[in-house]
Protein backbone atom coordinates (compact mmCIF):
# COMPACT_ATOMS: atom_id res chain seq x y z
CA UNK A 1 0.00 0.00 0.00
CA UNK A 2 2.85 2.40 0.73
CA UNK A 3 4.34 1.80 -2.72
CA UNK A 4 0.98 2.55 -4.32
CA UNK A 5 0.60 5.70 -2.25
CA UNK A 6 3.99 6.83 -3.48
CA UNK A 7 2.76 6.46 -7.06
CA UNK A 8 -0.31 8.61 -6.50
CA UNK A 9 1.40 11.99 -6.05
CA UNK A 10 2.59 13.51 -9.35
CA UNK A 11 6.14 14.73 -9.86
CA UNK A 12 6.11 18.33 -11.02
CA UNK A 13 8.77 20.89 -11.75
CA UNK A 14 8.12 22.43 -8.35
CA UNK A 15 8.42 19.20 -6.39
CA UNK A 16 10.98 19.30 -3.59
CA UNK A 17 13.31 16.34 -3.42
CA UNK A 18 13.64 14.88 0.10
CA UNK A 19 16.70 15.40 2.28
CA UNK A 20 16.97 11.65 2.80
CA UNK A 21 16.12 8.51 0.86
CA UNK A 22 12.80 6.81 1.53
CA UNK A 23 12.18 3.03 1.52
CA UNK A 24 9.39 3.50 -1.02
CA UNK A 25 11.69 5.43 -3.34
CA UNK A 26 14.45 2.83 -3.11
CA UNK A 27 11.98 0.01 -3.74
CA UNK A 28 10.38 1.68 -6.76
CA UNK A 29 13.51 3.07 -8.42
CA UNK A 30 15.60 0.00 -7.59
CA UNK A 31 12.94 -2.28 -9.08
CA UNK A 32 12.83 -0.13 -12.22
CA UNK A 33 16.60 -0.32 -12.75
CA UNK A 34 16.69 -4.09 -12.18
CA UNK A 35 13.82 -4.63 -14.62
CA UNK A 36 15.59 -2.45 -17.21
CA UNK A 37 18.76 -4.42 -16.63
CA UNK A 38 16.91 -7.67 -17.35
CA UNK A 39 15.11 -6.25 -20.41
CA UNK A 40 17.72 -7.59 -22.92
CA UNK A 41 16.70 -11.14 -21.96
CA UNK A 42 13.13 -10.42 -23.02
CA UNK A 43 14.13 -8.52 -26.14
CA UNK A 44 16.27 -11.50 -27.17
CA UNK A 45 13.10 -13.61 -27.17
CA UNK A 46 11.52 -11.27 -29.76
CA UNK A 47 14.72 -10.73 -31.77
CA UNK A 48 13.31 -12.90 -34.59
CA UNK A 49 10.54 -10.32 -35.12
CA UNK A 50 10.97 -7.04 -37.04
CA UNK A 51 12.15 -4.18 -34.84
CA UNK A 52 9.33 -1.91 -36.03
CA UNK A 53 6.69 -4.50 -35.12
CA UNK A 54 8.12 -4.95 -31.62
CA UNK A 55 8.20 -1.16 -31.20
CA UNK A 56 4.58 -0.93 -32.36
CA UNK A 57 3.41 -3.41 -29.74
CA UNK A 58 5.44 -1.70 -27.02
CA UNK A 59 3.29 1.37 -27.67
CA UNK A 60 -0.04 -0.45 -28.12
CA UNK A 61 0.05 -2.50 -24.94
CA UNK A 62 1.81 0.06 -22.71
CA UNK A 63 -1.12 2.45 -23.19
CA UNK A 64 -3.81 0.45 -21.30
CA UNK A 65 -1.38 -0.21 -18.43
CA UNK A 66 -0.54 3.49 -18.12
CA UNK A 67 -4.25 4.34 -18.39
CA UNK A 68 -5.17 1.87 -15.64
CA UNK A 69 -2.60 3.46 -13.32
CA UNK A 70 -4.09 6.91 -13.98
CA UNK A 71 -7.63 5.72 -13.26
CA UNK A 72 -6.60 3.85 -10.11
CA UNK A 73 -4.65 6.86 -8.79
CA UNK A 74 -7.46 9.28 -9.79
CA UNK A 75 -5.23 11.49 -11.94
CA UNK A 76 -7.41 11.67 -15.03
CA UNK A 77 -8.37 15.29 -14.32
CA UNK A 78 -4.73 16.34 -14.64
CA UNK A 79 -4.58 14.52 -17.97
CA UNK A 80 -7.63 16.35 -19.33
CA UNK A 81 -5.99 19.64 -18.40
CA UNK A 82 -2.82 18.64 -20.25
CA UNK A 83 -4.77 17.59 -23.35
CA UNK A 84 -6.33 21.05 -23.52
CA UNK A 85 -2.96 22.83 -23.51
CA UNK A 86 -1.30 23.19 -26.92
CA UNK A 87 2.21 23.74 -25.54
CA UNK A 88 1.98 20.59 -23.42
CA UNK A 89 0.85 18.56 -26.43
CA UNK A 90 3.71 19.84 -28.57
CA UNK A 91 6.24 19.07 -25.85
CA UNK A 92 4.74 15.61 -25.32
CA UNK A 93 4.96 14.99 -29.06
CA UNK A 94 8.66 15.82 -28.99
CA UNK A 95 9.42 13.63 -25.97
CA UNK A 96 7.33 10.81 -27.48
CA UNK A 97 9.40 10.97 -30.67
CA UNK A 98 12.68 10.85 -28.74
CA UNK A 99 11.41 7.99 -26.57
CA UNK A 100 10.39 5.94 -29.61
CA UNK A 101 13.79 6.50 -31.22
CA UNK A 102 15.49 5.30 -28.04
CA UNK A 103 13.26 2.23 -27.84
CA UNK A 104 13.87 1.39 -31.49
CA UNK A 105 17.65 1.65 -31.24
CA UNK A 106 17.69 -0.51 -28.11
CA UNK A 107 15.52 -3.25 -29.63
CA UNK A 108 17.75 -3.21 -32.73
CA UNK A 109 20.93 -3.43 -30.60
CA UNK A 110 19.76 -6.57 -28.80
CA UNK A 111 18.41 -8.17 -31.99
CA UNK A 112 21.73 -7.66 -33.83
CA UNK A 113 23.97 -8.91 -30.98
CA UNK A 114 25.27 -5.46 -30.03
CA UNK A 115 24.22 -5.33 -26.40
CA UNK A 116 27.73 -4.16 -25.44
CA UNK A 117 27.19 -1.04 -27.52
CA UNK A 118 23.90 -0.50 -25.67
CA UNK A 119 25.69 -0.83 -22.31
CA UNK A 120 28.30 1.67 -23.46
CA UNK A 121 25.58 4.12 -24.47
CA UNK A 122 23.95 4.07 -21.06
CA UNK A 123 27.30 4.34 -19.29
CA UNK A 124 28.08 7.49 -21.28
CA UNK A 125 24.59 8.97 -20.79
CA UNK A 126 25.14 10.79 -17.43
CA UNK A 127 28.30 12.40 -18.82
CA UNK A 128 26.38 13.47 -21.93
CA UNK A 129 23.63 14.97 -19.75
CA UNK A 130 26.28 16.92 -17.84
CA UNK A 131 27.65 18.23 -21.15
CA UNK A 132 24.13 19.21 -22.25
CA UNK A 133 23.71 21.20 -19.06
CA UNK A 134 26.92 23.07 -19.80
CA UNK A 135 25.96 23.82 -23.41
CA UNK A 136 22.22 24.52 -23.09
CA UNK A 137 21.88 25.73 -19.51
CA UNK A 138 25.21 27.47 -19.07
CA UNK A 139 26.23 25.23 -16.17
CA UNK A 140 29.95 25.44 -15.43
CA UNK A 141 31.92 22.21 -15.44
CA UNK A 142 34.39 21.77 -12.59
CA UNK A 143 37.88 20.37 -13.10
CA UNK A 144 36.90 16.78 -12.27
CA UNK A 145 33.87 17.01 -14.55
CA UNK A 146 36.01 18.21 -17.45
CA UNK A 147 38.34 15.25 -16.90
CA UNK A 148 35.37 12.86 -16.88
CA UNK A 149 33.96 14.26 -20.13
CA UNK A 150 37.44 14.16 -21.68
CA UNK A 151 37.91 10.48 -20.78
CA UNK A 152 34.49 9.60 -22.21
CA UNK A 153 35.28 11.48 -25.42
CA UNK A 154 38.61 9.63 -25.67
CA UNK A 155 36.83 6.27 -25.25
CA UNK A 156 34.37 7.08 -28.03
CA UNK A 157 37.22 8.27 -30.27
CA UNK A 158 39.08 4.98 -29.75
CA UNK A 159 35.98 3.04 -30.76
CA UNK A 160 35.55 5.20 -33.86
CA UNK A 161 39.17 4.72 -34.95
CA UNK A 162 39.30 0.97 -34.30
CA UNK A 163 35.93 -0.35 -35.41
CA UNK A 164 34.89 -1.09 -38.97
CA UNK A 165 31.50 0.28 -37.97
CA UNK A 166 31.44 3.28 -35.61
CA UNK A 167 29.49 2.93 -32.32
CA UNK A 168 26.35 4.57 -33.69
CA UNK A 169 24.14 2.49 -31.41
CA UNK A 170 25.92 3.75 -28.28
CA UNK A 171 25.83 7.34 -29.51
CA UNK A 172 22.19 7.04 -30.59
CA UNK A 173 21.07 5.68 -27.22
CA UNK A 174 23.09 8.32 -25.36
CA UNK A 175 21.79 11.19 -27.47
CA UNK A 176 18.14 10.15 -27.65
CA UNK A 177 17.80 9.44 -23.91
CA UNK A 178 19.85 12.45 -22.82
CA UNK A 179 17.83 14.88 -24.96
CA UNK A 180 14.60 13.13 -23.93
CA UNK A 181 15.43 13.63 -20.25
CA UNK A 182 16.29 17.29 -20.91
CA UNK A 183 12.94 18.09 -22.55
CA UNK A 184 11.02 15.80 -20.19
CA UNK A 185 11.84 18.24 -17.38
CA UNK A 186 9.80 20.89 -19.23
CA UNK A 187 6.69 18.70 -19.54
CA UNK A 188 4.29 20.32 -17.01
CA UNK A 189 2.55 17.12 -15.88
CA UNK A 190 3.23 14.35 -13.41
CA UNK A 191 5.17 11.20 -14.35
CA UNK A 192 2.17 8.93 -14.85
CA UNK A 193 0.27 11.50 -16.92
CA UNK A 194 3.39 12.30 -18.92
CA UNK A 195 4.05 8.68 -19.87
CA UNK A 196 0.40 8.11 -20.81
CA UNK A 197 0.45 11.25 -22.93
CA UNK A 198 3.62 10.14 -24.73
CA UNK A 199 2.29 6.70 -25.69
CA UNK A 200 -1.04 8.28 -26.60
CA UNK A 201 0.76 10.54 -29.08
CA UNK A 202 2.46 7.49 -30.61
CA UNK A 203 -0.75 5.45 -30.78
CA UNK A 204 -2.04 6.64 -34.21
CA UNK A 205 1.28 5.76 -35.87
CA UNK A 206 1.30 2.36 -34.17
CA UNK A 207 -2.28 1.57 -35.20
CA UNK A 208 -1.71 2.62 -38.84
CA UNK A 209 1.47 0.58 -39.09
CA UNK A 210 -0.14 -2.49 -37.51
CA UNK A 211 -3.06 -2.17 -39.93
CA UNK A 212 -0.63 -2.02 -42.85
CA UNK A 213 1.26 -5.09 -41.59
CA UNK A 214 -1.98 -7.01 -41.23
CA UNK A 215 -3.15 -6.02 -44.72
CA UNK A 216 0.18 -7.21 -46.16
CA UNK A 217 -0.08 -10.49 -44.27
CA UNK A 218 3.19 -9.76 -42.45
CA UNK A 219 1.88 -9.31 -38.92
CA UNK A 220 3.11 -11.87 -36.38
CA UNK A 221 0.39 -10.99 -33.88
CA UNK A 222 -2.08 -13.91 -33.58
CA UNK A 223 0.12 -15.91 -35.98
CA UNK A 224 1.34 -18.21 -33.20
CA UNK A 225 0.52 -18.39 -29.53
CA UNK A 226 4.13 -17.77 -28.48
CA UNK A 227 4.64 -14.67 -30.65
CA UNK A 228 1.26 -13.28 -29.58
CA UNK A 229 2.09 -13.61 -25.88
CA UNK A 230 5.56 -12.11 -26.41
CA UNK A 231 4.13 -9.10 -28.26
CA UNK A 232 1.48 -8.59 -25.59
CA UNK A 233 4.21 -8.70 -22.95
CA UNK A 234 6.04 -5.85 -24.68
CA UNK A 235 3.60 -3.43 -23.08
CA UNK A 236 4.22 -4.82 -19.62
CA UNK A 237 8.03 -4.70 -19.83
CA UNK A 238 7.78 -1.17 -21.25
CA UNK A 239 5.30 0.49 -18.92
CA UNK A 240 6.05 -1.03 -15.52
CA UNK A 241 9.75 0.02 -15.19
CA UNK A 242 9.04 3.54 -16.49
CA UNK A 243 6.18 4.05 -14.04
CA UNK A 244 8.24 2.63 -11.17
CA UNK A 245 11.17 4.91 -11.98
CA UNK A 246 9.11 8.07 -12.52
CA UNK A 247 7.43 7.70 -9.14
CA UNK A 248 10.45 6.43 -7.23
CA UNK A 249 12.86 9.14 -8.38
CA UNK A 250 10.95 11.86 -6.57
CA UNK A 251 11.44 10.02 -3.28
CA UNK A 252 15.23 9.78 -3.53
CA UNK A 253 18.16 12.16 -3.36
CA UNK A 254 19.95 13.01 -6.58
CA UNK A 255 23.13 11.41 -5.27
CA UNK A 256 21.31 8.10 -4.79
CA UNK A 257 19.85 8.24 -8.30
CA UNK A 258 23.31 9.00 -9.68
CA UNK A 259 24.59 5.72 -8.23
CA UNK A 260 21.53 3.59 -9.00
CA UNK A 261 21.56 4.54 -12.69
CA UNK A 262 24.71 2.44 -13.24
CA UNK A 263 22.79 -0.74 -12.38
CA UNK A 264 21.31 -0.95 -15.90
CA UNK A 265 24.45 -0.76 -18.07
CA UNK A 266 26.33 -3.01 -15.63
CA UNK A 267 23.64 -5.69 -15.89
CA UNK A 268 23.45 -5.30 -19.68
CA UNK A 269 27.25 -5.56 -19.89
CA UNK A 270 27.28 -8.74 -17.79
CA UNK A 271 24.44 -10.32 -19.81
CA UNK A 272 26.12 -9.45 -23.12
CA UNK A 273 29.43 -11.04 -22.15
CA UNK A 274 28.23 -14.08 -20.17
CA UNK A 275 24.92 -15.04 -21.81
CA UNK A 276 25.02 -13.52 -25.30
CA UNK A 277 28.71 -14.40 -25.83
CA UNK A 278 29.53 -11.00 -27.33
CA UNK A 279 33.25 -10.34 -27.86
CA UNK A 280 34.88 -7.44 -26.06
CA UNK A 281 37.64 -6.78 -28.58
CA UNK A 282 40.76 -4.66 -28.00
CA UNK A 283 39.08 -1.30 -28.49
CA UNK A 284 36.29 -2.08 -26.03
CA UNK A 285 38.83 -3.38 -23.50
CA UNK A 286 40.35 0.10 -23.55
CA UNK A 287 37.14 2.11 -23.95
CA UNK A 288 35.12 0.54 -21.13
CA UNK A 289 37.76 1.09 -18.40
CA UNK A 290 38.06 4.70 -19.58
CA UNK A 291 34.29 5.12 -19.23
CA UNK A 292 34.29 3.47 -15.81
CA UNK A 293 37.09 5.77 -14.64
CA UNK A 294 35.18 8.77 -15.99
CA UNK A 295 32.05 7.71 -14.08
CA UNK A 296 33.99 7.34 -10.83
CA UNK A 297 35.51 10.81 -11.29
CA UNK A 298 32.06 12.19 -12.10
CA UNK A 299 30.11 10.44 -9.35
CA UNK A 300 32.32 10.74 -6.25
CA UNK A 301 32.27 14.58 -6.04
CA UNK A 302 28.53 14.56 -6.82
CA UNK A 303 27.79 12.16 -3.97
CA UNK A 304 29.96 14.15 -1.54
CA UNK A 305 28.28 17.39 -2.53
CA UNK A 306 24.73 16.04 -2.32
CA UNK A 307 25.31 14.34 1.05
CA UNK A 308 26.94 17.39 2.61
CA UNK A 309 24.62 18.66 5.37
CA UNK A 310 22.94 22.00 4.54
CA UNK A 311 24.16 25.09 6.31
Amino acid sequence: MRLWAAMEAPLTDTAIRPDEDTPQGLALAGSAYILWGLLPLYLKLVSHLPVTEVLTHRVLWALPIAGAVLVASRRTVDLRTALADRRTLLMAGLTALLLSVNWGIYVYAIATDRALDAALGYYVNPLFSMMLGAILLGERLRGSQLIAVGLAALAVLILFLDAARPPWIALGLTGSWGIYAYFKKSLPVGPNQGFFLEVLMLLPIAVIYLGWLTAQGESHFLATGTDTLLLLGCGLVTAVPLLFYANGAKLLRLSTIAILQYIVPTMVFAIAVTLFDEVMGRARMVAFPLIWAALVIYTVPLVRRMRRPPR
